[in-house]
Formats: C-alpha cells, sequence, structure tokens
C-alpha cells in the first residue's frame, strides 16, 4: 500500500478491527519511509450494481458518492466519520443483499433518509431539503413535524 504523504510503498498495519457489520476491516497504517499515519478499509467486493437516475440515466454505482452525501448532512454536528460510515455500510449491505443489479437513485435515497433519522434529525431535514426539492417553508415545517410525531 503507498503511502498518501510521501508514495513510499512500504508500511505497517499499527491496528486492524472489524466493523460492527462484520463486513469491513478497518486498518491503521504507518508509513516506513516517512512515519505517516493513515487509515485504510477492506471490503468485500460484490458484482456490480447500476443505478438509474430519474431521468433513465444508467451509472454504475458509487459508495463515496453516498458517503459524501452523508457528510455533507452531517456537517456542524456531533455525528462522527465511523458512524456516517456504518451508515454507508448498512446502505450498501442493503443493496447488495437484495440480489438487485440495478436499483433506483429514489430507493438509495430513502436508505439514506432512513439512516440519517437514526443519526442526527438536523442532518436529516438537511438531506430531505435536497433530495426532496423543497421550494418553500412549509415542506420544511412538514418534514419537521414528521420528526416530532416520530419521538411521541
Amino acid at each position: 500500500m503507498k503511502c498518501p504523504f510521501c508514495g513510499f510503498e512500504e508500511t505497517r498495519v499499527l491496528d486492524s478491527r472489524l466493523d460492527s457489520s462484520g463486513f469491513t476491516v478497518r486498518r491503521r497504517r504507518e508509513c516506513l519511509n516517512c512515519k505517516g499515519r493513515f487509515t485504510t478499509y477492506e471490503r468485500y467486493e460484490f458484482g456490480p450494481i447500476f443505478v438509474v437516475k430519474k431521468d433513465g440515466r444508467r451509472e454504475k454505482f458509487n459508495r463515496e458518492k453516498i458517503l459524501t452525501g452523508i457528510m455533507k448532512a452531517c456537517e456542524k454536528t456531533p455525528v462522527t466519520l465511523d458512524e456516517m460510515e456504518k451508515a454507508v455500510d448498512s446502505i450498501v449491505n442493503k443493496l447488495q443483499k437484495s440480489g438487485n443489479l440495478e436499483v433506483s437513485s429514489t430507493e438509495i435515497g430513502q436508505l439514506v433518509m432512513e439512516q440519517l433519522k437514526k443519526l442526527n434529525e438536523v442532518a436529516y431535514v438537511r438531506f430531505a431539503s435536497v433530495y426532496k426539492d423543497f421550494r418553500e417553508i412549509d415542506q420544511f415545517l412538514e418534514v419537521v413535524r414528521e420528526l416530532k410525531d416520530d419521538n411521541k
């Protein structure tokens, strides 16, 4: 594994941990040249899944797009990167277990919403505002009311 800091090709593993799902190994590594430390993730690779967009286009599923969206929604909240990674792992595992080679972007959006609802309500509302393309304040109020009803 090349060091992301200096490009040296030899690193040593300092720590390995299996995540709670049992599908991902997190490894802390140290470069033998510059002593820089970084984290890598090892995951199962399943067959390709294609995402069917709203306009009918198809593109290869990209786990990083989901993580990026969750990270944006969780900005300035107490949600940790580890919690975000676990949420993405959960979404990916559901998609892979479904056995479908094609999944709609709408279905992925719903799975992200489910995970964000569990993680942080503010992140959930932020994501919902973009995902559902809110144009009026009443749409925000509807989502907040829904959250309040769920918490009763």
